[in-house]
């Protein structure tokens, strides 16, 4: 998922009562065929029987409102680009047990904000996860917010979810006569080296507040590149953590990041800053 320079107003999806959750069924052998050109198929969101155990301990007594998003996501995710075709058999190990393995690093009652969130990873998983939390998925693609909204509201997740089209900086800094947002957690995943996201996610947490940015194995190397930038941005020190250990194989790389400044973002230069001296008249 990509930051996008786009910008629109905010929007939310509407409540309603959402049909039943589909079933957690068995594998298919035929689940490996997603991505073959063929249409997807509630089927290749089956949970497999390995996982069973972990996905269990991650969702609990919502397992069902997961598999129901799972289905979606292999569904009308994959017809509109959100999620690449031979995602659809991985999509409980390498997307939904990946995400909900971040909730152990969330306090209890905490806001959320989902920076980037494109088809709701990890933000809706999150909020399927743990119904104590608050989540605001922040996405300015049209596409994608639409396509957050009907979940949201299929899910039955209107009371604890809201879909915020825009920037980050516009929900940071308000547009459009929008009041700033901000959260006790800013959540984001596949969007942009630390540096830049830092930059986009760091306004948007409170005082004490937290980015949390899942990474893969380049998790250390960008902490010792974007050190400097981090500290200016009013960043504490960068840590990296495991979550889902003992749970899921292997478990997310989490890297950590303290609100300990409030550094604002920066004015927008005028044009005598950009031009050098105004004209007088």
């Amino acid at each position: 998922m990509t930051h996008d320079d786009n910008t629109a107003d905010a929007v939310s999806g509407p409540g309603g009562t959402p049909p039943g959750p589909s079933p957690v069924r068995p594998s298919t052998p035929d689940a490996d065929s997603a991505g073959s050109g063929t249409a997807p198929s509630p089927e290749d969101a089956a949970l497999p029987p390995e996982l069973a155990p972990a996905a269990l301990t991650l969702f609990g007594d919502r397992l069902d409102l997961a598999a129901a998003y799972a289905e979606l996501l292999v569904t009308d995710g994959v017809v509109r680009g959100l999620i690449g075709p031979r995602e659809a058999p991985r999509i409980w190990e390498r997307h939904l047990l990946n995400c909900a393995a971040v909730a152990e690093r969330i306090r209890s009652g905490a806001t959320v904000l989902d920076v980037g969130s494109g088809a709701g990873l990890p933000g809706l998983v999150l909020a399927i996860a743990r119904p104590d939390l608050t989540v605001t998925l922040i996405e300015p693609l049209a596409r994608r917010t639409s396509f957050l909204i009907e979940v949201v509201e299929q899910l039955g997740l209107a009371k604890s979810v809201r879909v915020f089209r825009g920037r980050a900086d516009e929900a940071a800094t308000g547009s459009s006569g929008r009041d700033p947002i901000s959260g006790d957690v800013v959540t984001a995943r596949a969007v942009a080296p630390l540096d830049r996201l830092a930059a986009w996610s760091l306004p948007l947490a409170v005082r004490g507040g937290r980015l949390l940015a899942l990474k893969g194995s380049s998790a250390a190397a960008e902490i010792e590149q974007h050190a400097e930038v981090v500290t200016r941005l009013g960043g504490g020190e960068s840590t990296v953590h495991l979550c889902g250990v003992d749970v899921i194989d292997p478990p997310t790389t989490v890297v950590e990041i303290v609100r300990e400044r409030m550094v604002g973002p920066r004015p927008a230069a005028s044009k005598r800053d950009r031009g050098g001296r105004s004209r007088r008249r």
